[in-house]
């Protein structure tokens, strides 16, 4: 959650460098301004849903700081006014995915896969167990003993989360996903209770880890554990380095 070239190409359409075989394209994007990844992910959930099946795609980005609600979030919970966040130049914005308010920002790796989950197993409580395995083998790699939490989402180490988790499913294709804290600001988390808990309770790799693995680098190692979670032998998922204004039909059309 191999490595093939870089390249262009419409939504749709198979990209560069990759062949018949693979079942997951997943591209690191960069820095991503949460509106263009949400328009990104719907055309792709479109996509998937009008012709069933694979590919699916995996998105691996960073925001800028943004403030995100999710279906069931509660105005008690946002403790920043709204001239607060304008003088932080920070979006509120209502989503949506499942869960409550959380914060996305620079530093934090934030995934966004777009399958059809009924090339793998329609069922949303197995999907969501999946991503937390995702992730807690990625952390287990850099040797952060992480774990998920019964009666609870997203992945946590001790009682303290590192990573949260929240989907929107549309005819049993995905969208939304996943936010690891890699090393964010996390006085940001102070502005919300983020996923209804107090801030402190957030916890990045930054607080573990003399020093972070660079983003790049850890998003392919999200995209191989994703791979291999959701059971994708050799060849069948391809990462790349790509822009997100390359990806929409208008940009490169």
């Amino acid at each position: 959650m191999g490595s093939a070239p870089m390249g262009s190409g419409a939504i749709g359409k198979e990209p560069m460098g990759s062949g018949p075989s693979v079942r997951l394209h997943a591209w690191w994007l960069g820095r991503v301004a949460y509106h263009e990844a949400l328009a990104l992910q719907t055309e792709l959930q479109q996509e998937v849903m009008d012709r069933r099946g694979d590919p699916g795609y995996l998105l691996l980005l960073e925001h800028p700081p943004v403030i995100t609600a999710g279906r069931s979030a509660q105005p008690a919970e946002l403790r920043a006014s709204t001239e607060e966040l304008t003088r932080l130049g920070m979006d509120l914005v209502e989503t949506n995915r499942g869960g409550r308010y959380t914060y996305h920002g620079p530093g934090q790796l934030v995934g966004y896969p777009v399958l059809d989950l009924k090339a793998y197993r329609a069922d949303v409580h197995w999907y969501m167990r999946q991503l937390e395995e995702v992730l807690i083998r990625v952390l287990g790699g850099l040797g952060v003993e992480a774990d998920w939490v019964p009666g609870q989402t997203g992945v946590w180490v001790g009682d303290r989360k590192i990573a949260s988790i929240g989907v929107a499913i549309r005819r049993w294709v995905t969208a939304h996903g996943f936010a690891l804290n890699v090393a964010p600001d996390m006085k940001h988390f102070g502005l919300l209770q983020p996923c209804g808990l107090s801030p402190g309770r957030m916890l990045s790799l930054a607080e573990l880890l003399r020093e972070v693995p660079p983003m790049q680098g850890l998003a392919r190692a999200v995209a191989e554990a994703f791979a291999s979670v959701f059971g994708l032998g050799p060849g069948e998922m391809g990462f790349e380095k790509r822009a997100a204004a390359d990806l929409s039909r208008q940009g490169v059309r």
